[in-house]
């Protein structure tokens, strides 16, 4: 039996034309796609999706989970690849890889130019990550990302530049490890907003947001996790009445730790519940919150 890679096709830049008012919009099929990469590996396409990544939801997430978990039941598959929109990459990728038990690797990949872009950057990322997907070597690596020439896992995985070709970058030093994997538990019916913190931000925010009792709260506060004493405030009223909150930051890299002191200081966020999201950022903190609820187990689990 031959093996060969699936390519799972969802849209994005990588398979974006510019129509006719000049606006990019998905066009190329995943058999479109495999031809212009001019990969000499065996490959079968599906397409699942074609929309902009920013509009992905977690019934979208819910699918490819379904999606990939069936393929992979299939022995002749050797890797899955899944071309996608950069917006969220770093989102899916990390939703695949927490459910993820699999020894084969699935690879993302996509492009910052259109396929009708002169210099486009698509074929030959995908082509990378059919070679990636193929490799035995990638074996027991989880979910990874090939873009820009890079190979990078997906868990702490970030979009650092909105057009540069290398776009992608991990928030730690190196790779981090990979905790057991979840069920794949639908996560279509959570609710979970992110909410940013500022200087001097009161709690007017996160109490209406409390008020409309979402499932779990992601704040993205400052440094290194830390937000201003009247949005700590409100941030124990949500605490208290049940909801989990993940305290990540907007710093880039380096990792979440409840040091400070004060209302709004990690370490009292942290003694009141909240959970420090370690080396995740926002998207992908929200990801590990809405996997772990739906699987009814401890959400610091899954950071």
């Amino acid at each position: 039996m031959e093996s060969f890679v699936l390519l799972i096709a969802t849209g994005g830049t990588i398979a974006c034309t510019t129509n006719s008012e000049g606006a990019l919009v998905p066009s190329l099929s995943a058999e479109d796609l495999v031809h212009s990469s001019g990969t000499t590996e065996p490959v079968r396409v599906y397409d699942a999706l074609r929309l902009d990544s920013s509009a992905i939801t977690f019934a979208d997430i819910d699918k490819l989970r379904s999606l990939t978990a069936q393929a992979l039941q299939d022995p002749q598959i050797s890797g899955i690849v899944i071309s996608h929109g950069t917006d969220s990459m770093a989102e899916t990728a990390f939703a695949l890889d927490i459910v993820h038990d699999d020894p084969r690797p699935i690879v993302l990949t996509g492009a910052q130019h259109a396929a009708d872009h002169e210099h486009p950057d698509g074929p030959g990322n995908l082509a990378g990550a059919i070679a990636a997907a193929a490799d035995p070597l990638r074996r027991n690596n989880g979910v990874l990302l090939h873009f820009g020439g890079a190979t990078l896992p997906a868990r702490g995985l970030l979009k650092r530049d909105t057009h540069a070709l290398e776009a992608f970058t991990l928030s730690s030093e190196r790779p981090l490890p990979r905790p057991a994997a979840l069920a794949c538990t639908p996560l279509a019916a959570i609710h979970i907003p992110i909410l940013r913190a500022w200087p001097g931000a009161d709690g007017e925010i996160v109490d209406a947001v409390t008020s409309m009792n979402p499932d779990g709260i992601v704040i993205e506060a400052l440094g290194s996790g830390n937000v201003g004493p009247g949005m700590g405030e409100a941030i124990a009223r949500a605490l208290d009445s049940g909801i989990p909150v993940v305290i990540t930051s907007s710093v880039p890299y380096g990792e979440v730790t409840f040091a400070y002191g004060g209302t709004g200081g990690g370490a009292t966020l942290g003694s009141q519940g909240a959970i420090a999201a370690g080396f995740l950022r926002a998207g992908q903190a929200r990801i590990a919150l809405a996997t772990a609820l739906a699987n009814g187990v401890d959400p610091a689990s899954a950071f």
